[in-house]
């Protein structure tokens, strides 16, 4: 089956407040952003960021995040890696494929072994939504999710907002429920490589620099890369520590633990960090840094937590975009090629009462969900100004 751009740009329904100078989609109906310092492209897919471009310490821009060049392949991919998207109404596992609530059990299509992850197969992810602002900065994107759509009660209206300030990508995702509770927990599912597959000695991403200085406990993880409910303590130097201080992301790849570290086969990170006390948006809780072009990136969120997947299931027949890779070499990205860092709450939370998150992962009539998120940009030893959220 093929889409042509223009499903894109007739997705993009009317928008309701568009500046004269405001962005219109290009012919593949993609939507650039700009602002000193960082630009940025967005479809109405999934709400997806298709290109985020910065410089590195030479000068020269950097398309750092992964995708494709044809914007009509994103809904086609039957990979379907959800590259830097957002999925719902509840990202991430559920255990079993099932939650109770208010003594109601309810059954999600599982389309991860015998869980559901994003909320099963017709998730926000597979969705087309819609353009309800832009300008050259900002652009807002938002959904429809009726009742039941994929197995949760009540319909939830959804907005995702995307702008840019020097050297700065802001996120913000609000959603509600009006008319009975349900889960409700999103996450912009962001895949890095700082490198843009350029580095000449390495296009996996083991030779990037992870700091998180909050991130002292995990969240154990079963086979499947399903939370047990236990929740553990990094120990300094074990496979874990990335908070006494900043190591490469391959740094413990000789360890033993390291194998099957993410689930069965799975050598690597699939699993939650937990902030130890994020209760302010003005911390910096992940830094991921290329020694090899100097790129550093600090993620400040208001969630509780951080996942981090390090690409172990590529399986290396994925596309590079042309704005990445070496000249003359591989245009495929590798196994271990990218990062995703996924900024949410307790996966699994509506499933782990004894964890104490129910109120931040159930919304009902009058509660807002509210979900912020933003990547400063700049260069390893340079400092940058502090920013408010």
């Amino acid at each position: 089956m093929k889409y042509s751009a223009s499903l894109f740009v007739a997705s993009a329904v009317a928008v309701a407040a568009r500046p004269k100078d405001a962005p219109t989609p290009g012919p593949d109906g993609r939507y650039t952003l700009e602002a000193p310092g960082i630009r940025a492209q967005f479809i109405p897919y999934a709400a997806t960021l298709t290109n985020l471009f910065v410089k590195d310490k030479s000068g020269v821009e950097r398309d750092i995040v992964l995708g494709y060049d044809n914007a009509s392949y994103y809904p086609v991919d039957p990979g379907h890696p959800v590259y830097n998207a957002v999925p719902g109404r509840y990202t991430n596992r559920i255990g079993g494929g099932q939650f109770t609530l208010d003594n109601v059990t309810y059954n999600i299509p599982k389309n991860d072994g015998p869980n559901t992850l994003h909320s099963g197969p017709n998730n926000w992810s597979f969705r087309e939504w819609n353009v309800t602002a832009v300008s050259k900065d900002s652009i807002t994107f938002s959904i429809y999710d009726p009742a039941n759509s994929t197995g949760m009660p009540g319909h939830v209206e959804s907005t995702v907002t995307y702008s840019l300030e020097k050297n700065r990508w802001k996120i913000r995702m609000e959603a509600s429920s009006p008319d009975v509770r349900t889960p409700i927990m999103l996450t912009q599912h962001t895949y890095f490589n700082l490198d843009a597959f350029a580095n000449p000695d390495t296009q996996t991403i083991w030779n990037h620099t992870m700091y998180m200085p909050k991130s002292h406990r995990t969240l154990a993880i079963d086979a499947n890369a399903l939370p047990t409910g236990k929740i553990v303590n990094i120990t300094k130097n074990s496979v874990d520590d990335f908070w006494s201080a900043p190591h490469q992301l391959g740094y413990a790849s000789g360890n033993a633990d390291f194998q099957n570290h993410c689930g069965n086969t799975c050598n690597g990170y699939n699993g939650e960090y937990i902030l130890d006390d994020n209760k302010t948006d003005r911390d910096v809780v992940v830094s991921l840094s290329s020694e090899w072009n100097g790129i550093k990136a600090d993620l400040r969120t208001n969630q509780a937590g951080i996942v981090l997947y390090s690409c172990y299931w590529n399986d290396g027949t994925a596309p590079m975009k042309s704005t990445q890779g070496v000249k003359g070499g591989s245009k495929l990205i590798p196994k271990d090629g990218c990062i995703a860092i996924e900024a949410m709450d307790y996966v699994d939370g509506i499933n782990h009462p004894e964890w104490g998150r129910l109120n931040k992962q159930i919304f009902g009539p009058g509660q807002k969900y509210v979900w912020e998120a933003s990547w400063q940009f700049g260069l390893i030893g340079k400092s940058r100004p502090h920013h408010s959220q």
